[in-house]
């Protein structure tokens, strides 16, 4: 093998961008390992764990630019070099995967001078300078959204704070996901302009809202996103709040939803206290929240994302009887019940969406015992070893702990094919959960980088006389690319099982593996 380096010093590009290009970089036939990255200290230890801290690196600055590349030989590394100076230099398209021609510039001051009427800054740098960038766009009169993360919760609250002081939205740190204006940021799908506005907690959560409420017939006039922190104590909910008082302003805006993982409950009564006081219906959807705190506030509640996506349409007047609910497949449940032998007792659940995890887990808790996590709030149902699984086990690939230093899971799924493939070899695994979000800065073909894996696994099953159920899910729309039915035709062609939603995927694989409890 061989090992080449280019370094660039004083050269910076956001991580989104970057780890994009690194899953392409990847993807060269013969490339055994590349990394296209900023030579922050975290980085740097990726690059120790395996074996490619080259000299140069360790002494680099955090605003010096890497790329490392280990192939088969000296014309493969040459190539892969060539390739990423190329899409750096000039096809932002090819190598951001926005879509569209991209303008560079160095500093917010420099954009600023060439595009004066914009109005808001996606801040994607690494953690340690993403608070001095988010205040030199907040005192230019700039909402933000941060997609960075390892953040403080001392800096969000300020930044929060300032923002709220100067009347400008703060989304972030860690904001996976927003629609302003119906332009996608960050991770989107495509969805119809309408009039149901969502402030989520979660990015994968708001997508699939977002997703249902296209799929159920209704349309978007805004997404905000918040940060997973927001509706913590400390936080307190202060962009939750302004969002939704930006919705209850916003003449688009007819219906708002609000989506989240669980909050904390002194800032849950903030949030409804607030809601109380609106004169448009509000959908809460806060996962494992209870209902009778929203309805005394005058909300409507929602246990699960597909039914706040139902409330928000038929409120926003959309003949509910008009709509293809995608009603549960019981029969489906009895048939791959009588497939699986009885020590196939188990469910694994491989996510790249953290609120798609923490719902499909939330659903199988009401069946089954012995459900644990990485993701877990209680700590006897956390893992003791994230990678190895207890039972039923659910897993958020896009979770700190597998993306420190990595691309995010819904950009490069390798590291949860491999842990598909450890899953396969458990005689007691009875249904392997896989998600697929597609969509504005996804993965080009989530599905089909899996298949092998996914062929391999079942093969794997059927050797020592089993049969692996794989259920997947995909995330997405008809506008988006790649198309939804191109993807889900791939996995039904795989022998795959389609889930139609999140919460029906987490009640399908709650069924298979039912016992007779």
């Amino acid at each position: 093998m061989v090992v080449k380096l280019i370094l660039k010093k004083n050269t910076y590009f956001d991580s989104v961008s970057l780890m994009a290009l690194t899953t392409k970089v990847n993807q060269i036939n013969d490339v055994e390992q590349a990394f296209v990255a900023m030579a922050t200290e975290m980085n740097k230890g990726v690059l120790a764990n395996v074996g490619l801290l080259l000299p140069e690196v360790q002494t680099a600055n955090s605003g010096d630019l890497f790329i490392v590349v280990k192939a088969a030989s000296e014309e493969v590394c040459e190539a892969a070099l060539a390739k990423v100076e190329v899409l750096l230099k000039g096809d932002d398209k090819a190598a951001t995967g926005l879509g569209a021609s991209v303008k560079k510039h160095v500093t917010l001051k420099s954009a600023l001078k060439h595009a004066p009427d914009a109005n808001l800054a996606v801040i994607s740098v690494p953690g340690e300078f993403a608070k001095r960038e988010a205040l030199a766009a907040l005192n230019n009169d700039l909402h933000v959204l941060m997609f960075s993360d390892n953040v403080s919760l001392a800096d969000e609250v300020e930044l929060k704070t300032f923002a709220h002081e100067k009347g400008l939205l703060m989304m972030g740190p860690d904001c996976g996901t927003a629609i302003i204006n119906h332009v996608g940021l960050c991770f989107a799908n495509k969805v119809r302009p309408g009039s149901i506005g969502i402030v989520g907690a979660s990015g994968t959560g708001s997508q699939e809202v977002a997703a249902r409420i296209h799929d159920f017939g209704g349309g978007i006039s805004q997404l905000l996103g918040t940060g997973g922190r927001d509706l913590s104590a400390e936080v307190g909910g202060i962009m939750m709040l302004d969002g939704l008082r930006a919705l209850e302003a916003d003449p688009a805006t007819e219906v708002i939803l609000i989506v989240s993982k669980p909050a904390a409950k002194s800032v849950e009564a903030k949030v409804l206290e607030l809601v109380q006081s609106f004169s448009k219906p509000v959908v809460v959807c806060l996962l494992g929240g209870e209902e009778a705190p929203v309805v005394a506030a005058g909300a409507h509640f929602a246990k699960t994302t597909k039914e706040a996506a139902l409330q928000a349409v038929v409120l926003a007047g959309i003949d509910e009887g008009t709509i293809n609910k995608r009603a549960l497949n019981l029969s489906l449940i009895e048939e791959i019940k009588a497939k699986l032998l009885p020590e196939q007792k188990y469910i694994r659940g491989l996510f790249c969406g953290g609120t798609l995890c923490e719902e499909a887990m939330m659903l199988v808790r009401e069946s089954h015992s012995q459900v644990y996590s990485n993701i877990a709030k209680k700590p006897e149902q956390r893992l003791v070893d994230i990678n190895r699984s207890q039972q039923h086990t659910f897993i958020d690939f896009g979770d700190d702990d597998f993306t420190n230093g990595r691309p995010h899971p819904m950009i490069d799924p390798s590291s949860r094919i491999e842990r598909l493939l450890k899953e396969a070899d458990d005689p007691e695994v009875g249904v392997i959960i896989l998600d697929f979000v597609i969509g504005f800065g996804s993965h080009e073909d989530p599905v089909g980088v899996t298949l092998p894996a996914i062929i391999e696994a079942k093969q794997k099953a059927a050797a020592r006389g089993q049969h692996l159920e794989i259920l997947g899910y995909v995330l997405g729309t008809d506008l988006d690319t790649p198309k939804l039915s191109e993807q889900v035709d791939k996995l039904a062609s795989a022998g795959v099982t389609i889930s139609s939603s999140s919460q029906n995927t987490g009640l399908l694989a709650s069924g298979f593996v039912s016992k007779g409890e």
